[in-house]
């Protein structure tokens, strides 16, 4: 990505590149699975199909899922958006209005239907605990990577978390979706979809810049006074104060409990003080048409949390390279992850 995409790739928390890697050389080498954060009712006016799709991007599936199911593309639901050049596993919600659709007879390319259930509702955006990751890098021309080096890497990043940079992808092909949020600052009209692209492109951007820059001063995982600190686990928030003990929030940073937070750009007051505020009105001076782009939209400002935990890591190594795999949380990228140990060609 240029660094007109969000500045994509960001700088890495825990260290230079092992190595040069190449991604997605073919779709088997970046697998998901999505983990929903509910269960098929068994009974109402959905069906829910679990997906297998290669080489199709999610919405472009749910149009098929309309299509043979007889219904308009807003009756199919899904949960998250995932990536087109890779195999993902999938829910999809298709509201059936009476009738009674045989999936079995589905026939369209790259894609399989493993599971169907009946359920009550619609599913929406969100409706995930995480994804599975299974990612093969295939490395470069940097040559063999150091065993205790990659050892180290490993260690620190199951131990200290990985940088919660929204990936390349947000910003879409070539920064495409960072010039529509320019667009938009300018006063064009845009669609409702362009300006949802535009505006979470903005958010995104000013957030990975946010980070970046904690990442380089190294407080990215450390409270500071003034830090709106995130309890792991949710999206409440409470202000560091002078009067708050550092000593004590570093202790529960090192744990885990608690994380330092960014900001998603909108309308509100700011919810950090002192030296973080200072640090984020500095992003928001440098990138004024993203701002811009978020207040025209009268986008409701929210916190983001600047770290996140890859849990049940494994790394090992295979032909001409290495497999990652990793659960990440809901709204949480895998490039990240794979940035802490590569630089990705």
């Amino acid at each position: 990505m240029t660094a007109t995409a969000g500045g994509w790739p960001q700088p890495a928390a825990h260290g230079p590149s092992l190595a040069t890697a190449q991604l997605r050389t073919q779709p088997e080498h970046f697998s998901v699975d999505e983990i929903p954060n509910w269960t098929p009712t068994g009974d109402g006016e959905h069906d829910v199909v679990y997906v297998e799709k290669r080489g199709a991007n999610t919405r472009w599936v749910a149009g098929a899922l309309a299509r043979h199911a007889g219904c308009h593309a807003r009756d199919v639901g899904h949960a998250g958006l995932k990536d087109r050049h890779a195999v993902t596993r999938q829910w999809f919600s298709v509201q059936r209005g009476g009738r009674r659709i045989d999936w079995n007879a589905l026939e369209v390319d790259g894609v399989r239907v493993l599971e169907v259930h009946a359920h009550r509702r619609k599913l929406r955006p969100g409706a995930l605990v995480g994804n599975r990751f299974r990612i093969v890098a295939i490395l470069g021309d940097r040559g063999a990577i150091d065993s205790e080096a990659l050892e180290s890497r490993i260690a620190a990043v199951k131990a200290q978390g990985v940088p919660n940079y929204f990936g390349p992808q947000r910003f879409g092909r070539d920064g495409g979706n960072l010039v529509l949020a320019g667009r938009l600052a300018a006063g064009e009209r845009l669609g409702r979809g362009d300006r949802s692209f535009a505006v979470s492109a903005a958010r995104a951007a000013l957030f990975n810049a946010v980070l970046a820059r904690r990442v380089t001063d190294a407080s990215w995982c450390v409270p500071q006074s003034g830090d709106a600190l995130m309890l792991s686990g949710s999206n409440s928030f409470f202000l560091a104060g002078p009067d708050e003990s550092l000593e004590a929030l570093r202790a529960r940073a090192d744990r885990g409990d608690l994380q330092p937070t960014g900001p998603l750009w909108g309308e509100g007051a700011s919810a950090v003080a002192g030296e973080v505020a200072a640090l984020e009105s500095r992003v928001a001076q440098a990138h004024p048409e993203w701002v811009a782009a978020t207040h025209r939209a009268r986008a409701e400002g929210a916190r983001r949390a600047l770290r996140v935990f890859a849990s049940e890591f494994e790394m090992a190594p295979v032909d001409a390279g290495y497999a990652l795999s990793f659960t990440l949380p809901a709204g949480s990228f895998a490039t990240t992850v794979v940035n802490e140990f590569f630089s990705v060609d």
